[in-house]
């Protein structure tokens, strides 16, 4: 089972223990408590250091600054035992950064959930084999990492089969305003779609505006030092301290409520419903119209108040036909109007524009070059259930087509005599059933699909796949539903040339093109 990396805080004792197991257990307490309060899905973090063999033996005894904070705070490992049971009776999730190859092992052993690859060991590649050897979820920072480093831990992680985080990070403590480079966020989520990636953070503690920019980019795991200022031990000035951490907590969940959902377009609630419609233009007649009059925009003109039941400025087409006359100055109502427009015209109109939409959000980009066929293998009125969008790129004695369904459509289940396909999916989510078993495919995964298999395919999210085959025939298509096998393939295919104008063209103008 891969690990759950969304909307993960990383909270890091580092050295605030400051040596002081006493010191410790009270900031891991504190800290629990916030956490709990604020509802938020919580790791905490600690470092471990082999000092022994970490350190070497000539240079204990010199100034060097990390050598003395090291030595300074040690505690042995069984205070770290006590410690890591605190964080496991806080129900917080438990995670550890080595900084040598000992310290995988230690963390292993002792039962932590999660390991991470500080920015300062991300190209330290004897520690990180170590880390992929025992195969604990892992993070990584990039504090000071050029793109290509980067691109090699993405390699490296995947080809280990490990499951992990990207962090980005500044390694600077604390963080001016000039370095936060929060727009990294975008761009590591475009360049690893599929990667969790977070922000690992050492602003001034009081400042949660970053927090709250890095959650609206859509960053999914977050980090920051924590810590209790005593007189014996002051709090340096990039670690919170639990007042400070509860601020950070809350301006968060605000943030979350303020983004609201990141998939889909909600409906709008009823308030702002009423606001708009109370702004809304109604038609009525310039003039008297009589029954059986095909209006244009000189016979109406548009106003508010908009009445219930009238036929709003939005709806009005020109070559509208009143049933009944109306009076001047009178609502055109909608039981008195007949709409110019084919019905299911409108249908295939509107699959377009959500059809271009979804190629927009999964960035697939065409050429002006290639024929549109609606499948709807029901007829139009029921091709948002029945039905596919077929997108012909090219068809030699290879044959290329993007597949698009819309959330909720079913293909039914055929075979072909001569043509071979191959399916992978770019977007969304496939469902398939081929000869009877049923496979799931997400975007990246393939089926190969042989001549005389039965074969259907539906979608709940909406999918864009890609079809490789062999040449493309028509009428090379057997239904097990008995009733499309006997339509003319007119009556099953709707053809769309330059969609943009959206000029429906004939079987045969389409088979003269091509």
């Amino acid at each position: 089972m891969r690990f759950n990396f969304n909307n993960l805080f990383v909270l890091d004792l580092a050295n605030n223990h400051q040596g002081d197991i006493d010191h410790g257990l009270k900031i891991i307490e504190s800290v629990g408590n916030v956490v709990h309060q604020n509802n938020i899905r919580a790791a905490f973090k600690f470092q471990f250091r082999e000092l022994d063999s970490f350190i070497h033996p000539d240079f204990r005894d010199s100034d060097h600054k990390q050598v003395k904070r090291f030595l300074s705070t040690r505690i042995s490992w069984k205070d770290f035992e006590i410690m890591l049971k605190k964080v496991k009776d806080a129900n917080m999730i438990s995670m550890c950064t080595p900084f040598d190859e000992k310290s995988v092992d230690r963390i292993f052993d002792m039962g932590f959930d999660v390991i991470k690859v500080a920015s300062c060991s991300a190209k330290d590649w004897p520690l990180l084999e170590k880390i992929a050897e025992v195969g604990m979820p892992t993070v990584f920072s990039t504090g000071s990492l050029a793109i290509h480093e980067i691109d090699n831990l993405v390699s490296f992680f995947d080809h280990r089969g490990i499951d992990y985080a990207i962090m980005h990070c500044v390694s600077i403590y604390p963080t001016p305003d000039e370095h936060f480079q929060l727009n990294q966020i975008d761009f590591l989520k475009n360049r690893y779609p599929s990667k969790n990636i977070g922000w690992s953070t050492h602003e001034n503690p009081d400042d949660v505006m970053p927090v709250a920019i890095a959650a609206a980019k859509g960053a999914t795991l977050f980090e920051r030092h924590v810590g209790i200022p005593t007189d014996k031990y002051p709090l340096n000035n990039y670690s919170s301290s639990p007042e400070q951490l509860d601020k950070w907590f809350k301006a968060f969940n605000r943030v979350e409520v303020l983004c609201g959902d990141k998939e889909v377009r909600p409906r709008a609630p009823k308030v702002e419903l009423d606001s708009i419609e109370s702004l809304k233009r109604g038609v009525f007649a310039r003039k008297k119209i009589v029954a059986g009059q095909v209006l244009n925009s000189e016979d109406v003109y548009f106003a508010m108040p908009y009445i219930e039941g009238q036929l709003s400025s939005g709806q009005w087409k020109n070559g509208l036909k009143a049933k009944e006359a109306i009076a001047a100055n009178s609502a055109v109502m909608e039981n008195n109007a007949i709409l110019p427009l084919n019905p299911e015209r409108l249908i295939l109109q509107k699959s377009i524009h959500e059809v271009k939409a979804m190629l927009n959000q999964a960035k697939i980009v065409l050429n002006n070059d290639f024929k549109v066929e609606y499948s709807h293998q029901y007829g139009i009125n029921n091709f948002r259930e029945t039905g596919a969008v077929i997108i012909d790129c090219v068809n030699r004695s290879y044959c290329k087509k993007l597949i698009i369904q819309l959330p909720g459509q079913h293909h039914p289940l055929q075979y072909h005599k001569l043509k071979e396909e191959f399916f992978q999916v770019l977007y969304g989510t496939l469902r398939a059933r081929i000869d009877g078993k049923e496979r799931t495919l997400h975007a990246g995964e393939t089926i190969l699909i042989l001549p005389g298999v039965w074969h259907e395919f539906w979608t709940e999210t909406g999918v864009i796949f890609e079809e490789i085959s062999t040449t493309h025939i028509n009428d090379d298509s057997y239904y097990a539903d008995k009733k499309i096998n006997i339509l003319e393939r007119s009556q099953r295919k709707t053809m769309v040339d330059h969609w943009g104008r959206f000029q429906l063209i004939s079987e045969k103008e389409h088979e003269s093109a091509s």
